[in-house]
C-alpha cells in the first residue's frame, strides 16, 4: 500500500520483464493505479483504458449489455476487458486474442484476467485468428500495437475483409490507431476506404489522449 500511496508523487516499477514481441515490459504504480507499459507507451490501465473506454460509451452501455458476443484482438493486460465486465456489465461471450504470452502471464497474476469467468483467452496471431475461425461477432475492437508500432496487416484488405466476414449485422469494429505522422493519418484513410458503402456507418474520434484516433465502424446491412 505505501508504493501504491508514493506512487501519486512519483511512478514506482514493481515488475519488469523483457518480452520478444513487446520488448520492455512495466507494471508500475502510478497515481494510485496498476498500469502496464511498455518502452514508448502505455499498454493496459492508464490512457489506453480511456481511450477504449469512450469508444464503448459511443456504442452505448445498454447496445453493449444486450450483445452476445465481443472479440478483442489485442488484449495485452486486458483494460478494456476489465472495462466490459465491471463497468459495463457485460454477461456474455468474450474472446480475447493476444499473441504476446508474457504480457498475458502479467495480466493474469497482476489483474486477475484469468478470473473473470466470461471470457477466454487465446495466444495466437490475430492475422491467422480472423483467417481461421468460424465465430461470429457482435463487437469487434481491435486494439493491437507492439510497443508504439501497429503492425502492417491491420491495413491490408485480406485483415480487413476477413474482419468484415466476422461481423454480425449490426455489430461494431471498434479499431484504436496511433497516428504519429503522415504515414498513420494515411493507413487510416485506407481502413475506413474499406468500409465506405451503404452497408457501413463510420465515425472517427480523433486527438484522444494526443496521438490516438478511434475509428468506429457499424455494420447496417
Amino acid at each position: 500500500m505505501l508504493k501504491k500511496w508514493l506512487s501519486y508523487i512519483l511512478p514506482i516499477t514493481i515488475y519488469e520483464k523483457k518480452s520478444q514481441i513487446s520488448k520492455n515490459l512495466e507494471v508500475t504504480w502510478n497515481n494510485g493505479k496498476l498500469v502496464i507499459d511498455s518502452e514508448n507507451t502505455n499498454y493496459s490501465y492508464g490512457s489506453l483504458q480511456k481511450v477504449l473506454r469512450n469508444g464503448l460509451y459511443s456504442i452505448g452501455k445498454e447496445r453493449i449489455q444486450n450483445m452476445n458476443s465481443i472479440l478483442v484482438l489485442g488484449v495485452a493486460g486486458g483494460s478494456v476487458i476489465k472495462t466490459l465486465v465491471d463497468e459495463f456489465q457485460f454477461k456474455g461471450k468474450i474472446t480475447g486474442v493476444e499473441i504476446d504470452e508474457e504480457i498475458t502471464t502479467i495480466a493474469n497474476q497482476y489483474f486477475k484476467l484469468n478470473e473473470i469467468t466470461n471470457y477466454t483467452p487465446i495466444i495466437a496471431d490475430a492475422n491467422e485468428f480472423v483467417k481461421s475461425t468460424t465465430e461470429n461477432f457482435d463487437l469487434i475492437i481491435i486494439d493491437i500495437f507492439q510497443d508504439a508500432t501497429m503492425p502492417d496487416f491491420l491495413f491490408k484488405n485480406e485483415f480487413i475483409n476477413n474482419t468484415k466476414q466476422l461481423l454480425q449485422i449490426n455489430g461494431f469494429i471498434l479499431f484504436n490507431t496511433m497516428n504519429l505522422d503522415e504515414k498513420g493519418i494515411d493507413k487510416n484513410k485506407q481502413f475506413i476506404g474499406a468500409f465506405e458503402t451503404s452497408s457501413y456507418i463510420i465515425k472517427e474520434f480523433k486527438n484522444i489522449e494526443v496521438f490516438n484516433e478511434l475509428i468506429l465502424v457499424e455494420k447496417i446491412d
